[in-house]
Protein backbone atom coordinates (compact mmCIF):
# COMPACT_ATOMS: atom_id res chain seq x y z
CA UNK A 1 0.00 0.00 0.00
CA UNK A 2 1.72 3.40 -0.93
CA UNK A 3 0.30 6.41 0.83
CA UNK A 4 1.54 9.06 -1.47
CA UNK A 5 -0.57 7.34 -4.47
CA UNK A 6 -3.24 6.92 -2.13
CA UNK A 7 -3.38 11.10 -1.76
CA UNK A 8 -2.17 11.07 -5.39
CA UNK A 9 0.78 13.28 -4.48
CA UNK A 10 4.62 13.06 -5.35
CA UNK A 11 7.15 11.54 -2.85
CA UNK A 12 8.66 15.13 -2.36
CA UNK A 13 5.31 16.36 -1.79
CA UNK A 14 5.42 19.28 0.75
CA UNK A 15 3.37 18.92 4.36
CA UNK A 16 1.33 22.17 2.43
CA UNK A 17 0.96 20.23 -1.00
CA UNK A 18 0.39 17.06 1.05
CA UNK A 19 -2.53 18.73 3.86
CA UNK A 20 -4.25 20.41 0.18
CA UNK A 21 -4.55 17.10 -1.18
CA UNK A 22 -6.01 15.02 1.54
CA UNK A 23 -8.82 17.93 2.12
CA UNK A 24 -9.65 17.86 -1.61
CA UNK A 25 -9.73 14.02 -1.63
CA UNK A 26 -11.98 14.18 1.26
CA UNK A 27 -14.31 16.24 0.15
CA UNK A 28 -14.45 14.44 -3.66
CA UNK A 29 -14.84 10.96 -1.73
CA UNK A 30 -17.39 12.45 1.27
CA UNK A 31 -19.94 9.60 1.41
CA UNK A 32 -22.78 12.14 2.18
CA UNK A 33 -22.11 13.36 -1.28
CA UNK A 34 -22.04 10.06 -3.32
CA UNK A 35 -24.99 8.24 -4.58
CA UNK A 36 -26.61 5.39 -2.35
CA UNK A 37 -24.67 2.17 -4.56
CA UNK A 38 -21.27 4.10 -4.42
CA UNK A 39 -21.59 5.33 -0.25
CA UNK A 40 -19.81 1.80 0.85
CA UNK A 41 -16.88 2.35 -1.64
CA UNK A 42 -16.28 6.31 -0.54
CA UNK A 43 -15.71 5.07 3.46
CA UNK A 44 -13.60 2.67 2.32
CA UNK A 45 -11.80 5.30 0.30
CA UNK A 46 -11.90 7.74 3.02
CA UNK A 47 -10.56 5.09 5.53
CA UNK A 48 -7.25 4.84 2.93
CA UNK A 49 -7.03 8.61 2.83
CA UNK A 50 -7.11 9.39 6.49
CA UNK A 51 -4.81 6.52 7.13
CA UNK A 52 -2.65 7.91 4.25
CA UNK A 53 -2.73 11.50 5.90
CA UNK A 54 -2.11 10.65 9.56
CA UNK A 55 1.38 8.70 8.54
CA UNK A 56 2.30 11.43 5.89
CA UNK A 57 1.36 14.77 7.84
CA UNK A 58 3.69 13.71 10.90
CA UNK A 59 7.14 13.93 9.95
CA UNK A 60 8.26 11.06 12.32
CA UNK A 61 6.31 8.86 11.03
CA UNK A 62 6.40 9.91 7.72
CA UNK A 63 10.40 9.47 7.80
CA UNK A 64 9.93 5.95 9.24
CA UNK A 65 7.38 5.67 5.95
CA UNK A 66 9.70 6.25 3.45
CA UNK A 67 12.93 4.16 4.92
CA UNK A 68 10.44 1.25 5.07
CA UNK A 69 9.16 2.39 1.53
CA UNK A 70 12.80 2.71 -0.08
CA UNK A 71 13.87 -0.91 1.41
CA UNK A 72 10.72 -2.64 -0.55
CA UNK A 73 11.36 -0.67 -3.58
CA UNK A 74 14.99 -1.28 -3.61
CA UNK A 75 14.34 -5.23 -3.04
CA UNK A 76 11.75 -5.35 -5.76
CA UNK A 77 14.68 -3.68 -8.22
CA UNK A 78 17.38 -5.60 -7.01
CA UNK A 79 15.13 -9.26 -7.63
CA UNK A 80 14.25 -8.14 -10.74
CA UNK A 81 17.81 -7.56 -11.85
CA UNK A 82 19.39 -9.83 -10.31
CA UNK A 83 16.44 -12.42 -12.45
CA UNK A 84 17.00 -10.80 -15.48
CA UNK A 85 20.84 -11.67 -15.24
CA UNK A 86 20.80 -15.16 -14.15
CA UNK A 87 18.53 -15.39 -17.10
CA UNK A 88 21.45 -14.26 -19.06
CA UNK A 89 23.98 -15.64 -17.92
CA UNK A 90 21.63 -19.26 -18.07
CA UNK A 91 21.35 -18.34 -21.49
CA UNK A 92 25.16 -18.19 -21.92
CA UNK A 93 26.15 -21.15 -20.41
CA UNK A 94 23.92 -22.92 -22.48
CA UNK A 95 25.28 -21.38 -25.69
CA UNK A 96 28.84 -22.09 -24.45
CA UNK A 97 27.95 -25.77 -23.96
CA UNK A 98 25.95 -26.29 -27.51
CA UNK A 99 29.32 -24.58 -29.02
CA UNK A 100 31.60 -27.42 -26.92
CA UNK A 101 29.17 -30.06 -28.24
CA UNK A 102 29.27 -29.43 -31.48
CA UNK A 103 33.44 -28.74 -31.05
CA UNK A 104 33.25 -32.11 -29.90
CA UNK A 105 31.82 -33.84 -32.28
CA UNK A 106 33.28 -32.05 -35.15
CA UNK A 107 36.91 -33.65 -33.94
CA UNK A 108 37.95 -36.74 -35.02
CA UNK A 109 38.96 -39.66 -33.02
CA UNK A 110 42.50 -39.29 -32.47
CA UNK A 111 42.86 -43.33 -32.80
CA UNK A 112 41.51 -43.25 -36.02
CA UNK A 113 43.77 -42.98 -38.80
CA UNK A 114 42.29 -39.78 -39.99
CA UNK A 115 43.27 -37.85 -36.68
CA UNK A 116 45.51 -34.95 -37.97
CA UNK A 117 47.10 -32.51 -35.55
CA UNK A 118 45.11 -29.51 -37.02
CA UNK A 119 42.28 -31.74 -34.95
CA UNK A 120 44.31 -31.41 -31.97
CA UNK A 121 45.11 -27.60 -32.28
CA UNK A 122 41.79 -26.83 -33.17
CA UNK A 123 40.56 -28.63 -29.99
CA UNK A 124 43.17 -26.85 -27.38
CA UNK A 125 42.30 -23.49 -29.03
CA UNK A 126 38.74 -23.78 -28.14
CA UNK A 127 39.19 -25.15 -24.93
CA UNK A 128 41.53 -22.44 -23.75
CA UNK A 129 38.76 -19.91 -25.58
CA UNK A 130 36.38 -21.78 -22.87
CA UNK A 131 38.49 -21.16 -19.76
CA UNK A 132 39.31 -17.72 -20.74
CA UNK A 133 35.18 -16.93 -21.19
CA UNK A 134 35.11 -18.49 -17.87
CA UNK A 135 37.54 -16.19 -15.94
CA UNK A 136 35.87 -13.47 -17.50
CA UNK A 137 32.57 -14.40 -16.24
CA UNK A 138 33.69 -15.16 -12.76
CA UNK A 139 35.74 -11.69 -12.86
CA UNK A 140 32.41 -10.16 -13.61
CA UNK A 141 30.75 -11.84 -11.02
CA UNK A 142 32.64 -11.21 -8.88
CA UNK A 143 32.26 -7.38 -9.92
CA UNK A 144 28.82 -7.22 -9.70
CA UNK A 145 29.08 -8.83 -5.98
CA UNK A 146 31.34 -6.19 -4.66
CA UNK A 147 29.37 -3.49 -6.24
CA UNK A 148 26.04 -4.74 -5.01
CA UNK A 149 28.10 -5.06 -1.48
CA UNK A 150 29.27 -1.69 -1.68
CA UNK A 151 26.08 -0.75 -3.04
CA UNK A 152 24.27 -1.75 0.15
CA UNK A 153 26.95 -0.77 2.67
CA UNK A 154 26.44 3.37 0.76
CA UNK A 155 22.48 2.47 1.79
CA UNK A 156 23.71 1.52 5.49
CA UNK A 157 22.78 -1.33 4.93
CA UNK A 158 25.63 -3.67 7.92
CA UNK A 159 26.82 -6.28 6.20
CA UNK A 160 27.76 -9.90 8.44
CA UNK A 161 29.39 -12.71 7.14
CA UNK A 162 28.78 -16.21 8.45
CA UNK A 163 31.58 -17.58 9.66
CA UNK A 164 32.44 -21.26 8.20
CA UNK A 165 34.41 -23.78 9.55
CA UNK A 166 37.22 -23.26 7.82
CA UNK A 167 37.10 -20.06 9.07
CA UNK A 168 37.28 -21.31 12.95
CA UNK A 169 39.59 -24.14 11.84
CA UNK A 170 41.79 -20.65 10.34
CA UNK A 171 41.27 -19.15 14.33
CA UNK A 172 41.73 -22.29 16.28
CA UNK A 173 45.09 -23.18 14.01
CA UNK A 174 46.28 -19.52 14.69
CA UNK A 175 46.22 -19.73 18.13
CA UNK A 176 47.96 -23.21 18.55
CA UNK A 177 50.33 -21.69 16.58
CA UNK A 178 50.26 -18.40 18.85
CA UNK A 179 51.16 -20.36 21.69
CA UNK A 180 53.83 -23.19 20.57
CA UNK A 181 55.70 -19.77 19.70
CA UNK A 182 55.23 -18.28 23.17
CA UNK A 183 56.16 -21.88 24.49
CA UNK A 184 59.66 -21.94 22.40
CA UNK A 185 60.88 -18.52 23.61
CA UNK A 186 60.07 -18.94 27.49
CA UNK A 187 62.95 -21.84 26.57
CA UNK A 188 65.49 -19.36 26.19
CA UNK A 189 66.99 -18.32 29.51
CA UNK A 190 67.28 -15.11 28.61
CA UNK A 191 63.71 -14.44 28.39
CA UNK A 192 62.42 -16.25 31.44
CA UNK A 193 65.52 -14.04 33.37
CA UNK A 194 64.11 -11.30 31.88
CA UNK A 195 60.37 -12.09 32.77
CA UNK A 196 61.68 -13.28 36.92
CA UNK A 197 62.74 -10.01 37.15
CA UNK A 198 60.05 -8.07 36.04
CA UNK A 199 57.55 -9.99 38.15
CA UNK A 200 59.58 -9.54 41.30
CA UNK A 201 60.30 -5.95 40.88
CA UNK A 202 56.84 -5.15 40.21
CA UNK A 203 54.19 -5.20 42.93
CA UNK A 204 51.44 -4.68 40.45
CA UNK A 205 52.16 -7.30 38.12
CA UNK A 206 52.84 -9.60 41.69
CA UNK A 207 49.01 -8.82 42.29
CA UNK A 208 47.75 -8.99 38.51
CA UNK A 209 49.36 -12.79 38.43
CA UNK A 210 48.18 -13.59 41.71
CA UNK A 211 45.10 -13.49 41.08
CA UNK A 212 45.03 -15.80 38.25
CA UNK A 213 46.82 -18.45 40.19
Amino acid sequence: MNYYKILEVDKDASPEVIDKAYRTLVKKYHPDLQESNMKQKAEEKIKLINEAYKVLSNPDSRSSYDEILKQKEFSEEDYNRISKENEQLHNEIEDLKNKEINTYSNINNPYQPNHSLQDDASHSQHINQLEYENELEQARQKAYHDAYIQDLKNRGYKIRYKKTIKDYFKNFLALVITIAILFILWQIPFIQNFFKNMYNENPILQAIINLFI
